[in-house]
């Protein structure tokens, strides 16, 4: 197999993308290397998603094997973590970048759509795009950290003090966690068009600065969306669900 042994083979070609990643982070990085959606599309299968893009699902498990067998960092074990202190993480650390940078990278769209999109019309639906993102992300990060999150805190504590929750948070998780779940593939699919536009943002030779900055943040706006996602998709809303 390659240079694999049985022993080393701990997962079935069946396992999904997101599973392996919400195991070990360390194999997010296989996947970005091949263009394998971790996040929004995680729920596909390892054998499934190399089928699709022609890949050959020994190699993809032996990279996987290789980056596995490096040291772990415990820090970013993710799975391990309590939910709250989890939900606290994303709040902290991927909430607060968008509340930093997503208005910045829609202005800088629309700048860069006034400048250049005579030669450049794709930045001009790129603009029209990330204006929805925008207003769509700030309605669901609002519904996460004063709906679905508060929920999750209030069972998490009943449950460490012996107590029953309360049926109204447990009805709350559910039918956040299918809103939830549906807008982040939407704002997923979004994203990629995004990308699509962009020629995997590759910029052109006869544009401004303004005009690599911003491509630059889109695609770093890209790259903290699938860590984002994937720590609610593959993570925190399949133990939320559990509770």
């Amino acid at each position: 197999m390659n240079g694999l042994t049985n022993e080393q083979v701990i997962y079935s070609s069946e396992t999904t993308v997101g599973a392996l990643v919400a195991d070990d982070f360390r194999t997010a990085g296989v996947f970005e290397k091949h263009g394998i959606d971790f996040c929004c599309g995680g729920r596909i299968s390892l054998a499934e998603i190399c089928r699709e893009k022609g890949l050959d699902p020994v190699e993809i498990q032996q990279e996987i094997v290789e980056v596995k067998n490096t040291p772990l960092d415990r820090s970013h074990n993710y799975s391990a973590w309590a939910l709250p202190f989890l939900a606290d993480y994303i709040v902290n650390t991927h909430h607060n970048y968008l509340n930093e940078n997503t208005s910045q990278i829609a202005a800088y769209t629309s700048k860069i759509a006034e400048v250049h999109g005579s030669h450049h019309p794709e930045v001009i639906e790129i603009t029209t795009i990330f204006a929805r993102i925008a207003n769509d992300m700030a309605i669901h990060l609002r519904e996460e950290e004063e709906v679905l999150f508060p929920a999750i805190r209030r069972i998490d504590a009943a449950r460490r003090a012996g107590n029953t929750p309360e049926a109204q948070d447990v009805e709350t998780i559910k039918a956040t966690l299918v809103r939830l779940d549906r807008e982040h593939k939407e704002i997923g699919d979004a994203v990629h068009a995004i990308r699509h536009l962009a020629n995997g943002y590759e910029i052109p030779e006869d544009v401004c600065n303004t005009f690599a900055v911003t491509y630059r943040k889109l695609q770093e706006f890209e790259d903290d969306l699938h860590k984002h996602v994937h720590l609610e998709n593959n993570i925190l809303f399949p133990k939320a669900a559990r509770l």
